[in-house]
């Protein structure tokens, strides 16, 4: 039977060492990576659709990769720049993108995270973003709950009221996405006009950070990377968010598959249903059956007195 990566089976107890060694690998690539911050590093071009790679993606991905081989030697790693290294077939895979938001480092911009995953077949069971720039960490185990700085994370439901202006979103697209796909253009224009603001920061696990702190109300995806998602997508769910296909169908989170299966709306549970009616106004989120074809009409929560 096929795993359902929306559903892993209930081992988060026996993950807690794992996340440990991810959280401490984590913030050791990350203080390397403050260190070098803004000046003292490389890049060159990667690819031919305008994205980059450092040195400091290099060294950072390397420390990673070597504090997981020395605690887990027989587990599988997939790295952003190494690709896949070792595993003897038992299922669990490491997810390490070591510097997530190389092309805001490049022009000096200090927006950039480290992430790292472990799943279970395709099932994340642990997620880890670390913030260099803040010194902040964020990680997740499944059933677990979400855990920053100041201990668990008390749920997007928590959080801010939502302005009569709309919610605040953020977008990303795969770095496969030309830049005049039709169906992309056409679901950000509608995001941008119907949300407060639409962020696009050039480091999705920022933004996975964020959704789960309760900073943004909404983040839509399109044919996203695998290489964060599992990371990212865990962290907000065990915050409270809600995460779905364009479809409305459930999301997974899995690293496997056509870059297509990697589109998602995932957003403050009481937005959600807003965030997929404006998905299927647009070619890439098709209307779900039973859903009329209308306008969504956005009705904002009071705030208290």
């Amino acid at each position: 039977m096929t795993p359902n990566p929306s559903h892993p089976p209930d081992r988060s107890a026996g993950f807690a060492s794992e996340c440990r060694t991810a959280v401490a690998a984590a913030e050791e690539a990350g203080a390397l990576l403050r260190s070098r911050f803004p000046d003292g590093f490389a890049a060159r071009p990667k690819g031919e659709l305008g994205d980059v790679v450092t040195d400091l993606d290099l060294m950072s991905e390397r420390l990673v990769v070597d504090r997981i081989r020395e605690r887990f030697p027989h587990d599988r790693i997939l790295a952003e720049e190494s690709g896949e290294l070792g595993g003897d077939g038992s299922g669990r895979t490491w997810l390490v993108d070591p510097l997530d938001g190389s092309n805001n480092v490049v022009i000096g911009l200090p927006a950039y995270v480290v992430g790292i995953a472990l799943c279970v077949d395709e099932a994340p069971v642990v997620g880890v973003v670390h913030d260099p720039v803040t010194e902040r960490t964020w990680s997740a185990l499944h059933g677990g709950g979400t855990h920053g700085p100041y201990g668990r994370l008390a749920g997007v439901a928590d959080g801010r009221p939502l302005p009569s202006a709309g919610p605040l979103l953020a977008w990303t697209q795969g770095h496969a996405v030309r830049r005049d796909d039709p169906a992309a253009r056409a679901l950000r224009h509608t995001l941008e006009i119907r949300s407060r603001r639409l962020l696009q920061l050039w480091a999705p696990l920022l933004t996975w950070a964020m959704l789960a702190r309760g900073d943004i109300d909404g983040f839509v995806g399109y044919r996203a990377e695998a290489i964060d998602l599992p990371a990212g997508a865990l962290l907000a769910r065990e915050a409270g968010v809600a995460v779905r296909h364009l479809d409305g169908r459930e999301f997974g989170g899995g690293f496997t598959g056509p870059d297509t299966e990697r589109s998602f709306v995932a957003g403050r549970p009481e937005v959600l249903p807003y965030l997929l009616d404006l998905v299927a106004m647009t070619p890439a989120g098709q209307a779900r059956p039973g859903r009329p074809e209308r306008a969504p009409s956005y009705a904002p929560r009071r705030s208290l007195p």
